[in-house]
């Protein structure tokens, strides 16, 4: 399984460099010299690529690969996602924290043991992270707060909830 760790969005320059909005909380690690990533296309096939180097502007981050050495390179990789295959991440150090693909499929009930839905997916926005549950065929989003999301079960492959009225409607 895989775990997107950025996104690129354009190129930057004429060298093969681009520009990558980052999806991880360890942008070091995932992005250190001669870390291997898959650039991921939604229509075609996917392709391996090894950081050359990486450096912050502004907050973007801008990345070079051994396999993009020219600004077509570069902009053919426009809008890929960039992965690395769970195998491949620490645990997490704190019981707290969780990896997007630990949370989806989790089932969803509130704390009562009342099933809600699945948990299909997890958005990340400037202002938190949100659920996205499956409820009755309906995509609900649900912010992932300890207020709202109390206990998370990895293992038991569920998680309660304890929802505001309404949010679940």
């Amino acid at each position: 399984m895989d775990v997107v760790v950025g996104r690129v969005a354009k190129a930057h320059g004429i060298r093969g460099e681009l520009v990558v909005d980052v999806r991880t909380d360890a942008p070091d690690e995932r992005f250190a010299d001669e870390a291997g990533l898959t650039a991921r296309r939604k229509h075609g096939p996917s392709t391996a690529l090894t950081v050359r180097s990486s450096r912050w502007h502004g907050n973007r981050l801008l990345v070079r690969f051994d396999q993009v050495s020219t600004r077509e390179d570069a902009e053919a990789l426009r809008g890929c996602l960039l992965v690395v295959d769970t195998a491949e991440l620490p645990p997490a150090e704190d019981p707290e924290e969780f990896y997007d693909h630990e949370l989806i499929g989790l089932r969803a009930e509130r704390a009562d043991g009342t099933p809600v839905g699945p948990v299909r997916d997890v958005a990340h926005g400037p202002a938190g992270d949100l659920l996205v549950l499956d409820v009755d065929g309906h995509e609900v989003l649900v912010p992932f707060v300890r207020a709202i999301v109390p206990t998370v079960d990895v293992e038991g492959g569920r998680l309660a909830l304890d929802p505001p009225e309404g949010l679940l409607e």
